[in-house]
Formats: C-alpha cells, structure tokens, sequence
C-alpha cells in the first residue's frame, strides 16, 4: 500500500465509484478503498438477512417471505431516466456491457387523493382524467410549444427567451391552472419544491423535453429504466471498470484516516499502520465529518408487499410522485415500487419504499400519506438518515467530497453531482454527447 496515487477514493457508493472508473480511464492512478466489506457505501443493497439485521437487529426473517438471497432492497431507492445523465454516463465508460436494464411500467402523480397517471406528450394530455376539457386544450398547446422548442432555433421560441423570463410567466401565458402545473412542475420537469416556478423557464422545459424523449425510447408507460439485480450492481460494474484500467480496490479497510501536510492540503490516506500517498481525496461525507454541514435529513419507509400498488395499473415497478403541494408540506414525498420482474424479491413479492425531506422528528406520522397508497404490507421498516454537504474549499486542500443522497427516487440530480465533482478535480468536463441507442441491447429481453 505505501505507494503513490494521482486520487485516493474512499467508500464506495455509487458516487464514489462513477468518479474513480471515469478518472481511471482517464488514466490516473487510483486507489478505492471502502471500511465496509461490501460495495456501496450508503446506496448498497441487502439480502433479507441484513436487511433484518440493520433494521430488527437478532431476530430472523419469517420463512413465508421466501428465501433471503432471492431480495436485493435498494438502501437509496432512485429509477433511472432513459435518456438522462446517468445512462450517458454508462454508456460513456462502456459500463452498459455489465449491466442489464428493463424499463419501468409507471409514472404516476398524486392529485386530489387519487393516483393518476403522468401525461407526458399532446396526445396524452388529451386523454388525461387529471385535467377538465378546455384546459386539456390548452395544456395540449403548451406541450407542442416544449415538443418543438429548441434552444438552437429562434423560430420554436415565439418571440421568449427562456434563459430571461420565468417557468410562471411561461406557464401563464398558456393560462394554465395551478392543479396542472403542479403535476407539470413535481412529476414531468421532477423539480422537488416550488422555487423553479421563479426562475428562468429554459430549464423546466429541458426537464419536461427530457421526461418526453425518455418515455418515447422504449415505448413503454414511463420515462425509466432499472436494472435487473438493483442497484447494488451499479457500484460494482463501475469498480470493474476501474480495475480494467488500472484501479486497486481494498475493502474492509477499517479507519482510512486522510492525513494532511503543513498547508493543510491532503497528503495521503493512513489505514493498519500503512499509508498510501495522493494528490487528491474523492470521499463521501462520513470519511471527513469536520468537512461538512448537516442540510437535512430523509425519512423513508421500506415495505415488503404481496401485490402491486393499488390503482397504478398492476404495474409491477412504478414511481408515484406526491406533490408538496397536495399534502400541504414544503417538499415532494416519492413513492417507489419494484419487484420479482427487475429480480429484487421472489416471484410474488413487491419492495416499495416511500421517501421524503424530513420537516419533523416523526418519520411514521409524516410519511403516512404515502403509505396509504401501498394498501396491505406484510412488514414496514423505518429509517431516516442525515444530508450532509461539504464546506471545504477543493482548491486549497485537494478534497472532493460528494453530498449525500437525497429523497427523489430518479438519479438526475445525483448525477449532476458527480459531473460538476469531476470537472473541479480535473478540469474537464464528460463528453455525454454518446449514441443512446448503445445501452439498448442490454435493456431489452
């Protein structure tokens, strides 16, 4: 170990992991190393034993669950937007060979106590049940003016500059009601409060553009793809990819305490005695905790479940989106469901999870209104955890500290995370301009 690296990576979430196969093929010289003795950090996945072990601590699981290693339970549940950020990623580093993708079967929105489905397009506007007949009209005009805008032809902007006037000027000007933004706003552009309704309007509309393109790639009822085995495989495809170009994995290193030289810039990483050399640290918040800030905190809820969510179509994996403004709180919850079909739990059973932005000390009182949804559940968990963002200041002291996961259940703002954590450790930015149809042969069966 008493070698010298260009960055050292210390725990391997998914965060961790993107960034050290994107600087190993950069050809830097990278060293992972990971206290735990599993891939994953925070966004692992467990088998029923420890699932039961984290949550119940010595009882056992009850037999008529079904065998334990037949579960993956994402630890931070989040569906991947077909045409995003991440699945450019993946196919940027040729990491789509590792994994395989199915898409997800539903995209659905809480409005007024019911579940609905997320129109997406013109012709869906149409048909929706969420809207009355002349505002099905007029929303059905503001989706054409986003279908055909494009940021590089003035003759699709009618006279707006997007980058000046705000997502509430452009909506009003299509004399759109307050029930038909909110969906618009939380489940199609996915912002997670109200703040992007005062803000310039170019990027809801590459939001919604987005949801859109996605939803269109596979033809099927949502804009999301997961892959099979959960994301625990995620982690694990990108260390594969790390240690094709030259990377060194070491799990289970207790401690890894990052050592600092006279001007307070990272020097190495001490674990058992031994100290390995580097120029640059790439860690999660807990390996630097007097680098960071609390922001916040999720409370989610796990449930194992015998049957699909009520009223979203027997589909068998399927986001809900819970508008804040529905359930009259300051940020969205999300509502997460998969099952047997993506090889998450045995033939029968469905993993849901409901997460949200703690505002109380109550995460079973807050997050009743999304477990409402779930209908009858053979066993519930409990969990919150604390957001933490770092304070430091990378060009003074070479650490590069990712922030903590948040409570959406799709990757995109994780991801903008990674490349904006990439572009300050090396001062390149990712070229995602790839050949989406590549990830494609291993998505489809």
């Amino acid at each position: 170990m008493d070698e010298e690296y260009d960055v050292i990576v210390l725990g391997t979430g998914l965060k961790e992991c993107i960034l050290s196969g994107l600087l190993s093929v950069d050809g830097l010289k990278v060293l992972h190393m990971d206290r735990n003795d599993y891939y994953g950090g925070e966004s692992s996945s467990l088998n029923l034993i420890q699932l039961w072990k984290r949550f119940r601590g010595n009882d056992k699981p009850p037999t008529h669950l079904g065998p334990s290693r037949d579960y993956n339970v994402d630890m931070v549940p989040k569906f991947m937007m077909a045409n995003g950020i991440l699945v450019r990623v993946l196919i940027h580093t040729d990491v789509t060979k590792y994994l395989s993708f199915k898409a997800v079967d539903g995209s659905y929105v809480l409005n007024k106590g019911k579940i609905h489905k997320v129109p997406a397009t013109d012709m869906e506007a149409l048909r929706s049940p969420l809207m009355g007949l002349f505002e099905k009209r007029r929303a059905r005009k503001f989706f054409i003016y986003v279908q055909d805008y494009k940021e590089d032809d003035p003759k699709t902007h009618e006279g707006l500059d997007l980058t000046r006037v705000t997502t509430r000027e452009l909506i009003s000007k299509y004399g759109l009601d307050d029930n038909t933004v909110d969906f618009i706003g939380h489940a199609l552009a996915l912002h997670r409060d109200d703040r992007y309704l005062h803000e310039p309007a170019l990027d809801t509309v590459k939001r919604m553009k987005l949801y859109a393109e996605s939803l269109a790639r596979f033809q099927g009822g949502s804009p999301y793809i997961y892959p099979l085995y959960g994301l625990g495989e995620l982690p694990q495809a990108f260390a594969r990819l790390s240690a094709v170009y030259g990377g060194t994995y070491m799990l289970n290193k207790p401690e890894c305490k990052v050592e600092f030289d006279m001007e307070g810039k990272v020097c190495g990483v001490t674990s058992e005695g031994e100290t390995a050399k580097c120029k640059k640290v790439v860690c999660d918040p807990s390996y630097l905790p007097n680098k960071v800030r609390k922001v916040g905190k999720v409370a989610r809820a796990i449930a194992i479940m015998s049957h699909p969510i009520p009223s979203t179509d027997e589909s068998h994996s399927v986001q809900v989106i819970l508008p804040q403004k529905q359930l009259g709180r300051r940020s969205d919850m999300y509502v997460f469901c998969c099952s047997y079909t993506h090889n998450v739990a045995p033939r029968g059973k469905f993993i849901a999870f409901v997460s949200t932005e703690a505002e109380t000390d109550n995460p079973e009182m807050e997050l009743k209104p999304g477990i409402d949804l779930l209908g009858p559940v053979d066993e519930l968990f409990f969990d919150t955890y604390d957001r933490f963002e770092p304070v430091n200041e990378p060009s003074l002291d070479n650490c590069f500290i990712s922030t903590s996961y948040d409570a959406t259940t799709h990757f995109e703002s994780t991801v903008t995370d990674v490349l904006s954590m990439y572009t300050k450790i090396t001062g390149k930015t990712v070229d995602l301009s790839v050949d989406l149809s590549a990830a494609s042969a291993a998505e489809e069966y």
